[in-house]
């Protein structure tokens, strides 16, 4: 029986917003709740489009956080398909939807997530230019992946990050040719720098990826709707029948800034500004997930964590924080990949200029090894290339702080968990 006194909102229906309405009901909320989403499928995880659903080894269904039936059967009152165009914070209600629903909220939660940046040159228009954002996009992508390898088809890539990289790889997979631009030396190169970038450059390579390092697309060039080619800013033309436009995701604030919160500048990724409960500017609004810039105790700074992950713990964080729960959301950054016959994952944060060295541990030729990012002796990140079960020890080095010997850090065969201690 649902207690109409109190009435929680959630805009968001991505994994965040989903596994906060969940954790709301678990932890004994009886009051309405209410999850507004601005997509027609109910609420789903993401990894899944640039890889598994991408590459047809995952069935749709399998992406969607709870079954359709779930949000009735625990009294979640899920509008799909409506978007919220303000919040009246004085009023405490939400508009949303074509007919101007208002409701009142005593708590708010905003997970609106992120959007794909979109490239600012002459073409992108044409029909073949797509972004992987939603599981509408990954549908489509798919069938463009089906024909490309069907016909021999060229697909270029505007961006080296993990998107970028997981497509390359699924199109790869479906046999069309890739090429891959952007203007970094390596990929992966703000995540993990030059050295283990050239890693996936290789990996890349003898799969038959072409890259082209340095270079922003400047055109996309096409006839009658259709894309012929794609030019670089160096002169270069690349052919190319579909165009992926992958450089990166921006926090959707828009909602929040018309509400007067507070956000972070771009130097600290932007995003809704929240302390370590996960609380906006104000006490009754939080926000989580992509668009939450959070004070992150560990690493000294504030951060706006864009992967899986984030979502996963970040919602239920905040639905406690919600309900008077004393919540602390510092959780180490974490996040997997799968590329071909790679897998990792990657804990910690460690951007270029913050370490001043990375310690191999294990055999990074035959790629199954742990690279550490070390400062001063201190793990800042880690990440395990087909190793696996070691993601605990490699989190509970970094929250150590402490210093470790490098040497044995490099050893296979000193057991990890005795580092640290």
């Amino acid at each position: 029986m649902v207690d109409a006194d109190q009435t929680f909102v959630i805009v968001g229906g991505g994994l965040a917003g989903a596994k906060a309405a969940e954790t709301l009901r678990a932890e004994g909320f009886s009051g309405r709740v209410i999850l507004i989403c601005d997509e027609r499928d109910h609420p789903y995880e993401r990894p899944a489009l640039s890889k598994g659903f991408l590459l047809g080894k995952e069935e749709r269904d399998s992406v969607f956080v709870h079954e359709p039936a779930w949000y009735a059967r625990h009294d979640i009152e899920l509008h799909l398909g409506q978007t919220v165009d303000a919040v009246d914070r004085a009023a405490k209600t939400v508009r949303f939807g074509e007919d101007g629903t208002v409701v009142r909220y005593d708590k708010l939660l905003l997970a609106t997530g992120a959007e794909p940046r979109r490239l600012d040159v002459p073409g992108t228009d044409l029909a073949g230019v797509h972004h992987l954002r939603r599981l509408a996009h990954a549908e489509r992508l798919k069938g463009v992946l089906t024909h490309l390898g069907r016909d021999n088809g060229h697909l270029v890539i505007a961006g080296t990050g993990w998107i970028g990289l997981e497509v390359a790889a699924a199109a790869r997979e479906y046999g069309a040719e890739v090429t891959v631009v952007g203007p970094d030396p390596t990929p992966l190169h703000g995540v993990l720098g030059p050295e283990l970038g050239q890693l996936f450059a290789e990996l890349h390579r003898e799969h038959g990826v072409r890259f082209h390092f340095g270079v922003r697309l400047t055109e996309i060039v096409g006839q009658d709707g259709v894309v012929l080619a794609a030019r670089t800013d160096d002169g270069e033309e690349h052919p190319a029948h579909d165009v992926l436009a992958a450089i990166g995701a921006a926090p959707r604030t828009a909602l929040a800034e018309a509400a007067g919160l507070e956000i972070a500048d771009r130097a600290h990724g932007g995003g809704i500004v929240v302390d370590e409960r996960l609380r906006t500017s104000d006490p009754d609004i939080y926000a989580a997930g992509d668009v939450a810039a959070f004070p992150h105790a560990l690493f000294g700074l504030r951060m706006r964590v864009e992967h899986w992950a984030n979502a996963l713990n970040g919602g239920p964080a905040a639905a406690r924080a919600m309900l008077g729960q004393d919540v602390v959301h510092d959780r180490v950054p974490y996040f997997f990949t799968d590329q071909y016959d790679l897998g990792m994952e990657y804990s910690g944060w460690a951007p270029p200029g913050s370490y001043d060295q990375v310690v191999i541990r294990g055999d990074a030729g035959k790629r199954e090894f742990i690279a550490f990012w070390v400062r001063e002796g201190r793990v800042l990140a880690g990440m395990n290339v087909n190793v696996w079960d070691v993601t605990e020890h490699i989190q509970r080095l970094i929250r150590s702080r402490a210093r470790v010997d490098v040497e044995a850090l490099s050893s296979p065969h000193v057991p990890l968990e005795s580092l640290g201690a």
